[in-house]
């Protein structure tokens, strides 16, 4: 493997170039014509201009992409995570053009890509699943006799995709009809697959995953678990390892339970298994992540390895050197998600230019990122900004330090997500370990965050006109890159 091509941007796109390099490996980066300033493609020995800001004519454009592997010379793709990271027909196309995927098989993305499949493949291996239909509704009234037997509230859901989409929690039985229909509707609009069905719905649950690690030769570990409950919209803001909740016993049964979910789809590469753990503290199944999460730089700095090196090794087709008793984990980490969204207006996002942008630095603190000061967010990608990592003895101490790294972080330009790192930090629900999905329902409002929360929305209109007022006098930053082609 002489040289990888990575199909991503922002901040994922330059942690993956530092490995690469770090493993004397050469780097292809692609970008849209609104990331021609963007670190990711300075960092790279090579970027390629793929097409307009549009996803779908440039980061999701298969076509695109394979060409610019092959005018480079790359013989390998790294997805990141999100665009086609999940994308079956890419990792085919990949190696159709003589290159290699480094991520699982297409199989294993299809058995785990749809919820039902998934479902069907693990049960042979006897591991927790919350009750529900087996297949995708067909009938309504069918399914609404078995809502009943297994008692309201349900949860109707997409069997492709994720993020929350297609999913509707049903508290009555009055509802469910005119919940299916909304819930395949969007499943369709999301997915182009309007298949859904029904579950329990577990009222307090906990959404704790488990990182596993397997190679083409039948070996597979389990790297521990992440917390994952601090959630907006169904979708994760704040991750930390080991959970406060699992006691060793647990976190070695949840653990060979992920194991049982890689075999089940013969799983290579570095992957996620999902589970919900209710208010009983037991745990079911949910999904499994076909890819490099978000959030791995919390086992990264709980275990000392490098996801992303493993990745590589394990698509070179290396044994993995890596042995279960060698997986030890080393006081706690905690992640922020620092997204360009507004804590105050219910996370709404927001576009506009980083006037100010200075990160913290320290022992134990790390921030991924893929944006510099004078740099734009654009509204066509996911608003995330950096994601900031610390890491300490303990968990109360890692605590502390992320309340410290936010306090030195520095954005303006966009509301951002600090504030509420912060908020959650300080909560006593947090702090304490009893919190679960509904962290931001049960503890968290505006009038908490800031008392003056209408001052600070007229001030942020007022710094968004004045942005837009100098935003012709914003330095323009030029990121030199050893060769660029456009396709």
């Amino acid at each position: 493997m002489q040289k990888i091509l990575i199909a991503n941007r922002g901040e994922i796109a330059v942690r993956i170039i530092k490995t690469v390099r770090k493993m004397g490996i050469k780097s292809v980066a692609v970008y849209s014509d609104v990331d021609r300033s963007t670190p990711h493609v300075g960092l790279a020995d090579e970027a390629v201009l793929i097409g307009a800001a549009a996803p779908s004519e440039s980061y999701l454009s298969i076509p695109r992409i394979i060409a610019a592997a092959r005018s480079t010379g790359a013989d390998a793709i790294h997805p990141g995570y999100g665009f086609l990271s999940e994308n079956a027909e890419f990792a085919r196309a990949v190696v159709d053009a003589g290159m290699t995927f480094i991520g699982p098989t297409p199989e294993a993305m299809e058995i785990m890509g749809s919820k039902l499949m998934a479902k069907k493949a693990v049960s042979k291996y006897g591991i927790p699943m919350v009750p529900g239909t087996d297949t995708a509704i067909q009938n309504t009234s069918e399914a609404l006799t078995f809502a009943r037997s297994i008692g309201f509230p349900v949860l109707i859901k997409a069997s492709a995709g994720g993020g929350g989409k297609g999913m509707r929690i049903v508290e009555q039985e009055e509802e469910f009809e005119s919940q299916l229909e909304r819930a395949q509707s969007e499943a369709l609009k999301a997915f182009g697959d309007d298949s859904v069905f029904v579950e329990k719905y577990i009222t307090s649950p906990r959404h704790i995953e488990i990182q596993i690690l397997a190679d083409q030769h039948g070996n597979c570990i389990h790297m521990g678990e992440r917390e994952c409950s601090i959630q907006r919209r169904h979708q994760k803001v704040i991750e930390e390892a080991p959970s406060a909740l699992l006691t060793d016993e647990m976190r070695n049964e949840m653990g060979q339970a992920a194991i049982g979910v890689a075999k089940s789809c013969d799983y290579v590469g570095a992957g996620t298994v999902e589970f919900i753990v209710d208010q009983d503290v037991k745990f079911f199944f949910l999904e499994m992540n076909t890819r490099l999460q978000v959030e791995h730089p919390v086992t990264e700095m709980t275990t000392g390895y490098d996801l992303v090196e493993q990745q590589i090794r394990v698509a070179r087709g290396e044994v993995l050197a890596i042995k279960q008793t060698d997986i030890k984990s080393s006081g706690h980490a905690i992640e922020l998600r620092v997204y360009a969204e507004d804590p105050m207006d219910n996370f709404m996002p927001g576009t506009g230019a980083l006037i100010r942008y200075s990160p913290p630095v320290g022992d134990g603190i790390r921030v991924d990122d893929g944006l510099r000061e004078g740099l734009e967010i654009p509204i066509h990608y996911d608003p995330m900004i950096a994601k900031l990592v610390v890491h300490a003895k303990t968990r109360p101490m890692a605590i502390q330090k992320m309340a410290s790294a936010i306090r030195e972080y520095t954005i303006e330009g966009v509301p951002n997500t600090l504030v509420f790192g912060a908020f959650v930090m300080q909560s006593d629900a947090f702090r304490s370990g009893d919190f679960n999905t509904h962290f931001v329902r049960d503890h968290f409002t505006p009038k908490e965050l800031n008392p003056n929360a209408e001052t600070v929305k007229v001030a942020a209109l007022v710094a968004s006109k004045l942005q837009t007022e100098h935003k012709m006098q914003l330095r323009v930053i030029h990121n030199p890159v050893s060769e660029t082609k456009s396709l």
